[in-house]
């Protein structure tokens, strides 16, 4: 996952327009102010078709509102007016640059995003939002050496809401996890103390502090992080999915499927419809759970880019169409070489038979020496299956220790394969 879909408000585009005559509402209800803006600047785009402002400024609440319902024709229709802005105006059009690389990334078209950064950084190559907004493509794609170079130079600014979050998640991928926590706690105390932050944003810095703490296995933090941002934004779906995802870490099956299914009456997110299919089959309804699998199925295919590694995860894990992953992953990695992607791979050729090639890839996985459980149990399991038992159990062993709720099915399969080592 990038954190394109949240870092990008606090990346310059904070949410709700105000400028050249948007209204302005008695109360403050974002979503509210959003749909009037929309309203507002179309109306102006009507009457001037041209206006790279306004096309700017629509193509961001489109964007906008794209997150916060998980609708891609809403980040579709973004990417074409920020497209046309930039044609009507191509300096001094921040928000188009920005918008455009933000749509780009939530398509996970990583590789055009960079070419827009690109051009962005050299138009302002003072601004700190746009470096770090290119730091992070760079460590999508897996250019490490660049990724540090890029953070190297920015670490002065970590405070700043738009390095922090993503150089946040760079040190955790190294390791660095309490300096990550460090950096994400004093980022909300940051945003928690500007009046005028919207709250969806304030309520993203509570979700990637959870996030972070229910990767490490803190569930308990995790959930506290979580029911915080939800106290901010009720109804914010990503914070829903992020609650059912901790029901799941500790088995509570009805509680996932009640939060699961009201995040996905908000946005309906693949993974999030996955989980619940996986709950349901945790019931024992298993009609319920397929119907679930095929609605994951259904709106992961009408997104642009047709699969996603949540999708393809599912997929290998319950060992479906595995040959069709197979191809989609290696066509993947030819442009997109980070560490989940050659876990990916190797995970695909795992669970293709295919482990003597499957090894070559996992240690591409493990280069950056992440403490994720996933990675752990990924090669423990691969090094079980060419019978290299002492390193089987070491891995696997690190990944229960790491975070014994990684993954029901998978913390189930790891301690089974270890009660036969």
């Amino acid at each position: 996952m990038t954190l394109a879909a949240g870092a990008v408000l606090a990346a310059g585009s904070l949410g709700v327009v105000a400028g050249r005559g948007a209204p302005s509402l008695p109360v403050r209800d974002e979503a509210a102010i959003r749909d009037a803006n929309l309203t507002f600047y179309d109306g102006r785009l009507r009457r001037d078709p041209t206006s790279a402002f306004d096309l700017a400024q629509l193509a961001s609440l489109h964007l906008q509102r794209g997150r916060e319902r998980g609708d891609p024709e809403d980040v579709l229709r973004a990417e074409t007016l920020a497209r046309r802005s930039l044609a009507n105006r191509d300096t001094r059009n921040a928000r188009g640059y920005t918008t455009l690389v933000s749509a780009l990334m939530t398509q996970h078209r990583f590789t055009e995003s960079r070419a827009v950064a690109r051009r962005l950084v050299a138009l302002d190559s003072a601004s700190i939002s746009a470096r770090a907004v290119l730091a992070e493509i760079e460590m999508e794609l897996g250019h490490y050496d660049v990724t540090r170079r890029w953070f190297g130079a920015l670490y002065r600014w970590r405070a700043d809401l738009a390095v922090a979050p993503r150089l946040a998640r760079w040190l955790e991928l190294q390791g660095q996890v309490e300096e990550a926590r460090r950096l994400l706690s004093a980022a909300l105390d940051t945003a928690r103390a500007r009046p005028k932050m919207p709250r969806e944003q304030v309520a993203w810095f509570h979700l990637r502090i959870g996030d972070l703490e229910l990767r490490q296995g803190q569930v308990g933090t995790a959930e506290r992080a979580f029911r915080a941002g939800l106290a901010i934004a009720p109804s914010d779906a990503r914070l829903l999915a992020a609650l059912a995802r901790v029901h799941v870490a500790r088995g509570r099956w009805q509680e996932a499927v009640r939060d699961g299914e009201r995040a996905i009456a908000i946005a309906p997110d693949p993974a999030t419809l996955g989980l619940i299919g996986d709950a349901y089959a945790a019931l024992g309804d298993s009609g319920e759970a397929e119907q679930y699998v095929r609605a994951m199925e259904a709106v992961t295919l009408a997104q642009p880019g047709g699969f996603h590694r949540a999708w393809s995860l599912f997929l290998l894990d319950h060992e479906r169409r595995v040959p069709d992953v197979l191809a989609q992953v290696r066509q993947e990695i030819e442009t997109r070489q980070d560490i989940y992607g050659w876990d990916l791979l190797a995970w695909a050729l795992h669970r293709s038979g295919r482990d003597r090639e499957a090894l070559p890839a996992m240690a591409k996985a493990m280069t950056l020496q992440t403490d994720d459980a996933m990675l752990f149990y990924h090669r423990g399991m691969i090094e079980l299956a060419l019978g290299h038992r002492v390193a089987a159990r070491r891995d696997l062993e690190r990944a229960l220790a790491l975070n014994p709720y990684f993954s029901p099915a998978g913390a189930r399969a790891a301690r089974a394969a270890l009660g036969g080592l």
